[in-house]
C-alpha cells in the first residue's frame, strides 16, 4: 500500500521539489509509450551488433565472414561456430553479424532519400496550384503508376558490379518515393485551407517559411511512419535483389545469404542455422518499425491516447478491486 503525501505538500509542489526524501516516494512514469520503447529497444540492438560486432566476430571469435572452409561444410551450431556453418564452411555468425551493418546501411540510405523525395515533391504539389502544382501532380502520378520491382531490377541489373551496396541503396530509394509522395499531397492538401495557414500565407510569410513552419510540422507523424516503412521497404527490396541475383554479388547481407541458401539447397538439406537467422532478423527490423509505428500514431492522435489511456485505467481498475486510487491507498 503506498503512503499519501501530507496535505501540505499535495498543496504546495515546490515542498515536495525541495524534499529528496519525498520526491522518493512519488510515482515514477516514463512519458514514452511502451511500443516506442520496444522498437527502439530491438532497433538499437541490430545497430550495436551492426557497429560492434564485427570487431567482436573477428577479433575474438576469430571469424571472417568472406574466408572459405573455417570448418566443416554444414555443420550445426557449436562451440566452434555458434551458428554453423554453410556448405563452402564459412561461418554463419560472421556472415550475418557483417550482413546486418550492410542491410542497415541501404535501409537507412534508402529510406532516407525515399522519405525526402516524398516529402519535398508531395508537400510542393499539395500546396502549389495553377500549371506549376497540376505539373508536379503529374510527374508524382507517372512514378506511382511504373510498376517498380520491375524497374528496380531493370537499374539494378545494369549496374550491377557497380558502386556496391550504396549503388544499391540509392536506386532502391530513387524508385520508392512515388507512394510516400502521393500520401503528403493529399495530407498537404487538407492543411492548405486550414486556418493557421490561410493567415500566415496573408500576413505576407513567404512559401518557405509556410510550409517549414506550418505545414511540414503538422506531417510529422505521416513523415516518420513514412520513413520508418522506407526503411524496412529498402532492406526488403535489397534481400529481394539479392536472392533473385540481381543485386551485388560481392557484398554480404541478408540478402545475399538468403540467394547462397537459395542456391546451395540449404532447405532440402534443412541448415536451419543458415536460412533461419537472416529471414528472423529482416523480420525483426519490420516488427520494430511496426511498433514504433503504432506508438507514434498513439501519441499523435488524441482519440488512440485516450482510447489507451482508458484501456490502462480499466487495467487498473480490475487488479484493484474497482476501488479508486485513492480508496485502493
Amino acid at each position: 500500500m503506498t503512503r499519501r503525501l501530507p496535505a501540505r505538500v499535495r498543496r504546495d509542489p515546490a515542498r515536495v521539489r525541495r524534499d529528496p526524501a519525498r520526491v522518493r516516494r512519488l510515482p515514477v512514469r516514463l512519458p514514452a509509450n511502451r511500443k516506442v520503447r520496444c522498437g527502439l529497444f530491438i532497433l538499437l540492438a541490430l545497430v550495436l551488433v551492426a557497429a560492434f560486432g564485427p570487431l567482436l566476430v573477428g577479433h575474438v571469435l576469430g571469424q571472417s565472414p568472406t574466408r572459405l572452409h573455417a570448418g566443416g561444410t554444414l555443420e550445426p551450431p557449436s562451440g566452434g561456430h555458434w551458428l554453423g556453418t554453410t556448405s563452402s564452411g564459412q561461418d554463419v555468425l560472421a556472415q550475418l553479424v557483417a550482413g546486418t551493418r550492410t542491410s542497415l546501411l541501404v535501409g537507412l540510405v534508402g529510406g532516407t532519400i525515399a522519405t525526402v523525395l516524398a516529402v519535398l515533391l508531395g508537400v510542393l504539389s499539395g500546396y502549389s496550384t495553377g500549371r506549376s502544382g497540376a505539373g508536379l501532380t503529374a510527374f508524382v502520378n507517372i512514378f506511382l503508376v511504373i510498376p517498380g520491382l520491375p524497374l528496380l531490377i531493370l537499374v539494378a541489373g545494369y549496374t550491377r558490379g557497380r558502386g556496391g551496396w550504396l549503388t544499391v541503396a540509392v536506386i532502391i530509394g530513387l524508385t520508392s518515393w512515388a507512394g510516400g509522395a502521393r500520401a503528403k499531397r493529399a495530407q498537404t492538401l487538407s492543411l492548405r485551407g486550414r486556418d493557421f495557414v490561410t493567415a500566415a500565407t496573408y500576413s505576407g510569410e513567404s512559401r518557405a517559411r509556410v510550409l517549414l513552419i506550418e505545414v511540414v510540422p503538422h506531417l510529422a507523424p505521416v513523415i516518420a511512419s513514412t520513413f520508418l516503412f522506407s526503411v524496412v521497404g529498402s532492406i526488403a527490396a535489397e534481400a529481394g535483389l539479392d536472392f533473385i541475383g540481381a543485386g551485388h554479388a560481392g557484398t554480404v547481407s541478408w540478402g545475399t545469404m538468403l540467394y547462397w541458401v537459395q542456391s546451395q539447397g540449404a532447405l532440402q538439406s534443412g541448415a536451419w542455422w543458415w536460412f533461419l537467422p537472416p529471414g528472423l532478423c529482416i523480420a525483426l527490423v519490420g516488427t520494430a518499425a511496426g511498433l514504433i509505428n503504432f506508438g507514434v500514431d498513439e501519441l499523435a492522435d488524441p482519440r488512440l491516447r485516450a482510447r489507451a489511456g482508458t484501456g490502462s485505467a480499466a487495467g487498473r481498475s480490475r487488479r484493484t478491486g474497482g476501488l479508486t486510487p485513492e480508496k485502493a491507498r
